[in-house]
């Protein structure tokens, strides 16, 4: 019964690749591998961010926090696309006016090499810990459906497949081919979330809704929750989920890439706007599908039906449940979820250490073929250090979504707040936002490790994770903003890029 769902699956994993090396073409130029020469169509861009931040963690995780919870997650969408908004029509026009590929080379214009560097790293650092724990996520349902057929693989073997599957049309085919890609993959995840959203309805009670509705599962606004230690308080989902999307999409190589590849600014502009549209919808599918579930199993809990993880309801519905077929799309479409994080953080990381660093603190100039070269070599390496970053995660007790959001938001109001420290503040300059930079990772660190607030139960609770990028923010504000004093006005007045441009 279930071959053809092996069928389906064997089918999609030889296909990507495929396609993706027929729709990229021949890469002749590092401007073609990292930005696709700026030709690719607005809409497929969208798609692309829109697959890229998807991941696997929306697919399987939004429905357990819908399962356990409420629908009060959507609130994070509504601050996801103000964000947007502001990145549009602030920081994008700022990267095409400076024709750049890379979102770090702004800080380099402005400040210099060294901050350039800095936030470059952290950023490597930073995707290989949220993307490598999204990468191991795609391995749990993977798992479960193998079990079925008494296959019984390791977290790491089935990471180290998806890994040698994506890589190739990544290493040679290049932004063109991973937004090509990522956009065939969003038509099939989405596409076999709503089949599977249609079947568990015929499952399903009459009174179904109304007794979700009754019971809580569908609320969306939150306004009762500690807005300093629930992230899905309205105040701290709105508010966080705005900055936090400032950083995602405007100071993250990850997203910015993609915009960097649309054929102008208003091009680009239309694809994030879009984009915030398109995740909220999404957001809305998964977590109904998670209100669904929780009608279907009863309200059961996860452990009491032997489950080792929450996030195994949804995969587990999928491979019990659903109709052969159906069930290998479902599969599929996690896989492409993966996919196409992967093949997108691959991409960046690889666009980021040769325009960051290798280009910016080698000692010989490279000319365009070397640097074409030295990004594919890049993106080999990145990909073995991935599946060993992916390969160190082996289980959690939260819905991996909320972890992967939270190790990301770590660093993000670093970046972000150098990027508006460096719009904002004419004096700063390079020591300042490094000193500054620096001291807010540290500072968030520590909200994370040793800080706990009360959570309005009696009990205490770390800061919600929502808060760890406007925190991140205004620490890297107002610290750049004391050291800059010290600069005299007329200190300030020579422009960076003279020194950048003998570099």
């Amino acid at each position: 019964m279930r071959s053809l769902d092996l069928a389906v699956i064997g089918l999609y994993l030889v296909a990507m690749p495929v396609l993706g090396l027929l729709l990229s073409g021949r890469q002749r130029s590092s401007q073609d591998y990292f930005v696709g020469s700026r030709q690719l169509p607005w809409w497929a861009v969208c798609f692309s961010v829109v697959a890229t931040e998807t991941s696997t963690l929306t697919v399987i995780s939004v429905p357990t926090v819908a399962y356990l919870g409420s629908f009060t997650y959507l609130q994070l969408a509504i601050g996801y696309l103000i964000g947007r908004v502001v990145v549009a029509f602030v920081l994008l026009p700022k990267y095409y006016a400076g024709n750049l590929v890379s979102a770090y080379e702004f800080l380099g214009k402005r400040f210099g090499p060294g901050l350039q560097g800095t936030a470059s790293v952290t950023f490597l650092v930073t995707r290989l810990l949220a993307d490598g724990l999204r990468l191991f996520a795609t391995a749990i349902p993977v798992k479960v459906m193998l079990a079925a057929f008494g296959i019984d693989l390791a977290y790491w073997q089935i990471v180290l497949v998806l890994a040698a599957l994506t890589v190739v049309y990544t290493y040679l085919g290049g932004i063109k081919a991973v937004v090509w890609v990522d956009a065939i993959q969003m038509v099939v995840y989405v596409g076999g979330a709503i089949l599977a959203a249609v079947v568990l309805a015929g499952q399903l009670p009459s009174d179904w809704f109304s007794t979700a509705l009754e019971a809580g599962k569908l609320e969306v606004l939150d306004f009762s929750s500690s807005i300093v230690t629930d992230q899905y308080a309205f105040l701290t989902a709105v508010l966080g989920g705005a900055v936090f999307a400032m950083a995602s999409h405007g100071a993250d190589q990850l997203m910015v890439q993609r915009l960097l590849a649309c054929r102008n600014v208003r091009d680009s502009q239309k694809a994030l706007i879009a984009s915030g549209v398109v995740v909220a919808l999404q957001f809305a599918l998964f977590l109904l599908i998670g209100a669904m579930l929780w009608s279907f199993f009863r309200g059961a809990d996860p452990t009491d039906m032997g489950m080792a993880s929450n996030d195994e309801l949804f995969p587990t519905f999928i491979v019990n449940d659903l109709p052969p077929g159906l069930s290998g799309l479902l599969i599929a479409g996690i896989l492409a979820a993966a996919m196409s994080t992967l093949a997108s953080s691959l991409n960046s990381l690889s666009t980021s250490t040769v325009s960051d660093l290798v280009q910016r603190f080698g000692k010989r100039k490279l000319d365009d073929a070397a640097v074409l070269r030295m990004g594919k070599l890049w993106t080999l390496v990145w990909a073995v250090v991935f599946v060993v970053f992916a390969s160190m995660f082996s289980s959690t007790d939260n819905p991996v979504v909320e972890v992967g959001l939270s190790i990301a938001s770590y660093t993000y109001g670093a970046l972000l707040g150098a990027f508006l420290l460096g719009l904002l503040n004419k004096r700063a300059r390079q020591a300042d936002a490094t000193i500054a930079f620096c001291a807010t990772i540290g500072v968030v660190l520590a909200f994370v490790l040793w800080v706990q607030f009360p959570d309005g139960e009696g009990g205490e609770a770390s800061l919600a994770f929502p808060w760890y990028t406007p925190l991140g923010v205004v620490v890297t504000l107002v610290v750049g903003g004391l050291l800059s004093l010290r600069q005299s006005r007329s200190a300030t007045e020579q422009p960076v890029e003279r020194a950048d441009d003998n570099a």
